[in-house]
């Protein structure tokens, strides 16, 4: 990849603004019972960053979920692939998602977990389409708000490739 012409956001903006999420949900979920719940892949680097700066006692859990494939647009089918091993009952959990899209993905998730009886659900992602929107959903704390461009870096893959990237890249078809 020809990274010094084709990054959307360095490594050092990122860290800043992870930084400031994670004192925003500490001011939150003061004296709450905090659970974590990190959609698998993409959103573990985000998610081991943002909890670093997450000055509380809280659990974390996993998820994967599937609606992509190996395309770069979503299917709009959700598929868990992995459910919570922690019982999440009366707990305040917190989704940490890559990226929002259609929001398709997302609302499956807030439906399917509201229906475990947590105390409240709210979203954070790190990367945010909302032009792409095709169900409304709330997120209630946003990294970085990006247009419509497939981007890779800090978690987000094509093909299972590009997490590694430390900042956030937009893929030419010419880097499969």
């Amino acid at each position: 990849m020809e990274r010094d012409r084709k990054i959307l956001i360095d490594e050092e903006t990122i860290m800043k603004r992870v930084a400031e999420m994670g004192a925003k949900i500490t001011a939150d979920y003061e004296g709450k019972d905090l659970l974590i719940v990190c959609i698998l892949k993409g959103g573990v680097i985000f998610m081991s960053d943002l909890v670093k700066h997450i000055h509380l006692p809280l659990a974390m859990d996993f998820m994967a979920v599937s609606s992509y494939g190996a395309s770069t647009r979503s299917s709009g089918v959700v598929r868990i692939l992995k459910d919570l091993d922690e019982d999440m009952e009366g707990k305040d959990v917190l989704i940490v998602e890559d990226i929002v899209d259609t929001g398709l993905t997302l609302h499956y998730l807030i439906d399917y977990l509201k229906s475990r009886k947590p105390g409240s659900v709210k979203a954070c992602c790190f990367l945010d389409k909302p032009t792409r929107r095709k169900v409304e959903v709330e997120v209630d704390y946003i990294g970085f708000e990006i247009p419509d461009k497939f981007v890779v870096g800090y978690g987000l893959d094509y093909n299972q490739k590009y997490r590694n990237l430390p900042g956030v890249w937009v893929l030419d078809e010419n880097d499969n």
